[in-house]
């Protein structure tokens, strides 16, 4: 099954109790990771993603017409920021893969885990 992990961080987050290098070594490890993983074939794809106020919007208005709007329409307390396509089992194994994200030791990080649709 496909499933993408979604990578969001808190975008306002106080990281000052998270040292620099510490900051470093985890990112590295992400690398490290993400290697891994597409190494073992399990990453289909996956991208970083520029911040949402890099992002345009199209949405409806009331009169039925296309809006176009920059930056971010939902407002949220975690933004995206990458995603991985990965190819597993199972649920179980998805799960087990996205715990291991590196990130996830920084307080203002999490990762979803959802289903793609088999069409």
């Amino acid at each position: 099954m496909k499933y993408v992990l979604l990578f969001a961080s808190a975008p306002d987050a106080d990281l000052s109790e998270f040292p620099e290098e510490r900051q470093g070594a985890v990112m590295a490890e992400i690398m490290d990771w993400w290697a891994r993983y597409e190494a073992e074939g399990i990453i289909l794809g996956g991208e970083r993603l520029l911040p949402s106020t890099a992002s345009t919007t199209f949405r409806w208005d009331a009169d039925g017409n296309v809006v176009t709007t920059d930056g971010p329409f939902v407002e949220a307390n975690e933004e995206v920021g990458g995603y991985a396509v990965i190819e597993v089992p199972d649920l179980d194994t998805a799960l087990a893969i996205a715990k291991t994200w590196p990130a996830l030791q920084m307080p203002t990080e999490s990762v979803e885990v959802r289903p793609v649709m088999d069409m």
